[in-house]
């Protein structure tokens, strides 16, 4: 199991956004998060990244609490182990999609030569070989969505947790990020959690769970078209 949460649980002021949510993630899992807007999505998905902490409640990632960590350890711990992909995508305007991309890797002080490789890899992959040396303005929305996934799976992280990642794209580059997604998981046994308003797309995960009023409802499959 990559990811367990047990009792989630989490307030702002009176407001209850999470009501002791419990969820389980496993290995190579594609699964999305779906709901209304204020149900605690995105709330949800902050406490799972570690970017949040829960009032109440457990999370083990790989096994390991990250809030036992103290502040410099949790940092190191979230860069190795969770990649993020978010719908403004957050690329840093003054590098290229090539040192966006090894922005993890060298926070990880890892050797450059290995960073770089590897972001090369992936932005190959993922389509953008010819787009390297470009920065964020001279990529079009689909190319920098693109950028933030290979930026995401740099470290090769347990996890990546992506935020209304097709929020700000046409119908056809969400349908083919959605298809990255698959690939990815199929290729490299990558594991996805995906928070999103597109019910089509998220049919296209191995499970839909939906996130109500601050609970999370009932795993629905819907792998075989159901």
């Amino acid at each position: 199991m990559v990811l367990k949460g047990k009792g989630l649980a989490r307030c702002f002021g009176n407001l209850e956004v999470l009501k002791s949510v419990d969820i389980e993630i496993h290995q190579g899992e594609l699964v999305s998060i779906v709901g209304p807007s204020g149900a605690g999505k995105s709330t949800l998905l902050q406490i799972l990244g570690t970017l949040d902490t829960p009032d109440a409640g457990t999370l083990e990632i790989m096994g390991k609490n990250p809030f036992k960590l103290d502040s410099k350890s949790l940092a190191s711990f979230r860069n190795s182990h969770i990649g993020f992909v978010f719908q403004f995508h957050h690329l840093l305007p003054e590098f290229t999609a090539l040192e966006n991309v090894c922005m993890p890797g060298w926070i990880a002080k890892k050797p450059d030569s290995e960073v770089r490789k590897e972001a090369c890899f992936l932005l190959e992959r993922l389509g953008l070989a010819d787009r390297l040396d470009h920065k964020p303005t001279e990529l079009s929305g689909g190319e920098q969505q693109r950028c933030s996934i290979a930026r995401a799976l740099l470290n090769r992280p347990a996890i990546v947790l992506a935020d209304e990642p097709t929020g700000n794209l046409d119908s056809n580059n969400a349908r083919s990020l959605y298809d990255i997604f698959l690939d990815l998981k199929a290729e490299l046994n990558q594991t996805f959690v995906i928070v999103t308003h597109n019910n089509s797309l998220a049919g296209l995960s191995d499970r839909v769970l939906e996130m109500h009023d601050g609970r999370l409802g009932e795993s629905i499959s819907l792998a075989s078209g159901e």
